[in-house]
This record gives C-alpha cells, sequence and structure tokens, in this order.
C-alpha cells in the first residue's frame, strides 16, 4: 500500500470518525490528489481552524481559484459550517478532508 493511499483510508476513517459521514472514496481520492504534496507534510498537511490567515488560505486558493467560486459572505459561511462539522475542538483538522467536506457542501463534485 503506498504512502498516499494510506493517508487516504486514514482521511476516510477520520471523517466517519469525527464527522459521521462515509466517503465518497473516488472524490476522496481525487481531492487528496488535488493536494499535491502538501499532505505529505505534518504543518501542511493540516488547516488551522482558529487562524484566520489560514482560512483565507483555504478560501483563496481553494474555493476560488481550484472550485471557482465567487467571494462572498457565502465562502466564509461555508468554511465555518465545516469547521463546525469537522469539530471545533479536533486540533488535527487534515486539509484533504477539508477540502473534501468544503467540495460536498458547495456541490462543485464536478470540478474533480
Amino acid at each position: 500500500m503506498s504512502k498516499r493511499d494510506e493517508l487516504i483510508a486514514k482521511y476516510a476513517a477520520d471523517l466517519k470518525d469525527k464527522c459521521g459521514i462515509n466517503a465518497d472514496m473516488d472524490l476522496l481520492t481525487k481531492v487528496t490528489i488535488g493536494c499535491g504534496p502538501s499532505i505529505y507534510n505534518a504543518d501542511s498537511s493540516t488547516v488551522s481552524g482558529s487562524d484566520e490567515s489560514e482560512l483565507a488560505t483555504v478560501k483563496n486558493n481553494f474555493l476560488i481559484k481550484k472550485l471557482g467560486l465567487s467571494d462572498g459572505a457565502d465562502l466564509d459561511k461555508g468554511i465555518a459550517s465545516v469547521m463546525e462539522t469537522y469539530g471545533k475542538s479536533n486540533r488535527n483538522k487534515y486539509r484533504a478532508v477539508v477540502y473534501y467536506l468544503l467540495t460536498k457542501h458547495f456541490g462543485k463534485e464536478s470540478v474533480y
């Protein structure tokens, strides 16, 4: 099993255990691949739900550039909703899981 496959399995378990969601494995795999090498770096593989600059990066680089959404208050609400779903008390929010949840939240599965 490759390192990426191990991480995808870990992300699917995270979705099930912390969010109560059975992952669409095909979409989760595509989102994980889309994250590129950041998933292998301890710092960049997670998202800090309380760091405003990091949330702005998620909004600009993922929601606007990758998913093609237009900037607005609904993007911030979507991010807040995903952080709530993932659990504010959960310190390790994996980037691939956050991006998967945001993709589902905004119904942009077709991008992948």
